[in-house]
């Protein structure tokens, strides 16, 4: 049970082709005027430069999963150069296959039905983000269209042990805007109408017998109202969601018996917990909380559905067990594994875990954890070309801007250049300050593939949790409503205050690079600050937002509200002004910088 809360933006694979673009254009920008570059090689006797496929390119294999019988793992990786779904029985990955044949669109998700008998993945056509379900027998690769419908995007709602062969699915082919709710037999691709969605519910929240139980709608102001769904079809409010709670308070799961509602909750405190209540009592458990931040995720057990233990995720991520029959797994991972790791799959009996770890200077790898036998196995590394390259340490920092927060940041150096690994170079870098899209989404510790690739180009990196970047609770949040081009700005020229206080950053080489709302943020660099960077890349980034807001997708429309609280409100005279002074379009006529923008249809 995943509890991140971020906005629905996959720019994963736009991302990673694009930068391969950028890169040339990028390094071309920050050269002198005699064509000289200005950022220096990295130093040291790791000096080589790194293959920039071996970064970007596609993962040799990634995603594993265990199937919920231990008798399978599967995982994602290049067929014909395309990603797909490979299968291997336990322990012998030599004998994995491609079970999936996808030539263009490459395979990101797949799923294993609760009996074992199909491999379940989505995906979409020429990049228009409308996802749709399939099937696949992993024995003998024969595949179903679950959901073969054109302008349509399929979301899975429940899975369920007692009904293994069937799974809730949402799909907005009546209506592009709101979901209705099937039952789905998975093999046969068979839809059954459960709910049809008139009350424009954005969310639902199914039990273990494939039962809905609870919907919720944006209210006017921004916030949830969440209603209990009864076997009558009746609905009755359970709860309110505060828009100030509404990016950090959400339903996050049934235990199998039905009987306890676990909800990421925020309410009446500062950081997002989570809590259990029992449905019948309606009394209500605090099951994991910090004071540092917001709980990031947890371990719940397969078959009961309960919390065994969560992850906080402040400047670096941390385990602790809420249930004693994990501790011992914990002291032993934490013990064996360099570096932060997290439960990527389960079987059904939670005896095999498939364990994801980031050693940062590593490429990512997965693992299989025998919990009975106490042995951890590696399975395999995501990107083997870069064992052994010369990648660089991540240090986390925090920043102080001029009103009070305190930013959580990540520098990468190039190797060499920081010698007594003090996360202070022996001399100031030319820099890239790389922001992160959403904005409500949040930078970790860890292997980066953007870090390293500027790096090992010989550029300091820095990557920056402005206001309302999640992780750090709604204070955090919900201080950057109405603050896009204003103070979310502000922390990005603080943070590059403090680079150049430190003696990280040369003053006058610093770049702006991000895509999506660090597009956006790139423009507002070199509109509004424009003598602050050396040049920018804008990549998907909007540069007028009142348009942003009313060219949303259909399946957006839940999030409508939540833009016109957080960013602004184009339906009154004085909102549409108000974005139209937050627009990087209308200031074009300030930039003095090199500037590349990099679109696309999809």
């Amino acid at each position: 049970m995943a509890l991140r809360l971020s906005l629905p933006i996959d720019q994963e694979v736009l991302m990673k082709n694009l930068k391969l673009t950028a890169w040339p254009v990028l390094a071309a920008l920050l050269m002198g005027p005699a064509g000289v570059a200005l950022a220096p090689a990295a130093t040291g006797a790791d000096a080589s430069l790194i293959a920039r496929a071996d970064i970007f390119g596609n993962p040799t294999r990634t995603g594993a999963k265990v199937s919920p019988d231990g008798k399978w793992i599967s995982f994602i990786a290049p067929r014909d150069g395309v990603l797909n779904v490979w299968v291997a029985p336990f322990g012998k990955l030599d004998e994995a296959k491609p079970i999936t044949a996808a030539t263009e669109r490459p395979i990101r998700q797949h799923y294993w039905s609760a009996d074992a008998s199909r491999v379940i993945y989505l995906n979409d056509k020429g990049g228009d983000e409308n996802f749709l379900l399939y099937s696949v027998d992993p024995a003998t690769g024969e595949e179903k269209a679950l959901t073969p419908f054109e302008n349509t995007r399929a979301i899975p709602i429940g899975g369920s042990w007692s009904r293994p062969g069937e799974m809730l699915v949402g799909l907005n082919n009546r209506d592009p805007k709101w979901h209705d709710v099937y039952l789905l037999d998975i093999k046969t691709g068979e839809l059954k109408l459960v709910l049809k969605n008139t009350e424009e519910y954005d969310s639902f929240t199914a039990d273990d017998g494939l039962n809905l139980r609870f919907a919720s709608k944006v209210t006017a102001d921004g916030g949830s109202d969440v209603y209990a769904l009864g076997a009558d079809g009746k609905a009755e409010l359970f709860t309110n969601i505060p828009s100030d709670d509404a990016l950090t308070t959400a339903l996050a799961g049934i235990t199998t018996d039905g009987k306890t509602l676990y909800i990421a909750e925020s309410r009446g405190r500062g950081k997002s917990a989570i809590v259990a209540i029992d449905l019948e009592t309606k009394a209500q458990t605090v099951i994991a909380e910090s004071d540092k931040a917001d709980v990031a995720e947890s371990i719940t057990d397969p078959l009961s559905g309960r919390v065994l233990a969560y992850a906080v995720d402040y400047i670096k991520s941390d385990w602790t067990a809420v249930d004693d029959s994990v501790k011992g797994d914990i002291e032993f991972l934490n013990t064996n594994l360099k570096g932060q790791w997290g439960v990527a799959s389960q079987s059904k009996d939670n005896n095999l875990w498939i364990i994801v770890n980031d050693a940062t200077t590593e490429p990512v790898a997965f693992y299989v954890y025998d919990r009975a036998a106490k042995t951890v196995t590696k399975l395999f590394t995501t990107r083997p070309n870069l064992e052994g390259a010369p990648l660089s340490p991540m240090h986390g920092v925090e920043i102080k801007t001029r009103d009070g927060l305190t930013l959580v940041a990540y520098l990468t150096l190039p190797k060499g250049a920081d010698a007594d690994g003090d996360g202070k170079p022996e001399q100031a870098l030319p820099m890239v300050l790389n922001v992160h899209g959403g904005p409500w989404a949040r930078d970790t510790y860890g292997y980066d593939a953007e870090h390293q690739w500027l790096a090992n180009r010989g550029y300091a990196v820095l990557s920056v949790n402005y206001r309302g970047s999640t992780g750090f609770g709604k204070g955090f949040i919900n201080a950057a409503d109405r603050e896009w081009g204003g103070k979310m700005h502000d922390d990005l020229i603080d943070a590059v205050k403090w680079a150049v206080d430190s003696g990280v950053a040369r003053e006058d080489k610093v770049a702006i690079y991000g895509g999506s709302y660090g597009g956006y943020a790139t423009l507002v660099g070199l509109t509004m600050t424009p003598k602050t960077f050396a040049c920018g890349v804008d990549i998907v980034g909007p540069s007028n937002l009142e348009t942003l807001i009313a060219t949303i997708p259909p399946y957006w429309e839940s999030f409508r509200q939540v833009f016109n609280r957080r960013v602004g409100d184009p339906s009154t005279p004085e909102g549409q002004s108000f974005l139209k002074s937050r627009s990087p379009l209308f200031l074009a006529d300030k930039i003095e910088r090199p500037l590349l923008v990099a679109q696309g249809a999809n």
